[in-house]
């Protein structure tokens, strides 16, 4: 699936699409944060609501049993949750003093190292991916883009 196939272009064009969310998010919470006086505050804002819509969009149109079913597995597997909670209480944080850019650009060169590593070994069931010079200049390139973001 190397190829540009509609196979591989349209969950690209989604999470696209979700990344222009994404970049707004960050700007979104930072600013309510300030308005209310608190960042954990906004944080804890911005979660309740994405928990909300969750919720409603499980009971609506998924599978509400499943929220049950998390019970069973082990809860290594729900530090998801906390990690996505320091991801938006990072970025509402930062933003405000390097800017949305590097920020995200920041938060972007963390998540592909860590891809990169994950994909390397098979984490959690993925499928293996080597590290190639291929992915470390496309590392590299993100690297660079965050320094030429604070120039």
């Amino acid at each position: 699936m190397n190829s540009l196939s509609p196979a591989l272009l349209v969950p690209v064009a989604v999470v696209f699409v979700a990344g222009l969310g994404f970049g707004l998010q960050a700007p979104l919470n930072a600013t309510l944060g300030r308005l209310i006086g608190s960042g954990l505050g906004a944080a804890t804002v911005s979660f309740g609501v994405g928990f909300a819509a969750l919720l409603v969009l499980t009971l609506v149109i998924g599978d509400p049993a499943s929220i049950l079913r998390a019970g069973g597995v082990s809860p290594l597997y729900w530090i998801g949750g906390f990690l996505g909670a320091v991801v938006v209480w990072a970025m509402l944080w930062s933003v405000p003093v390097t800017g949305v850019l590097t920020a995200i650009s920041a938060l972007l060169l963390g998540q592909l190292t860590a891809a990169l590593l994950l994909d390397a070994v098979g984490a959690f069931g993925a499928p293996v991916h080597a590290i190639t010079p291929q992915r470390v200049l496309a590392m590299v390139m993100v690297a660079g883009g965050l320094i030429l973001s604070r120039f």
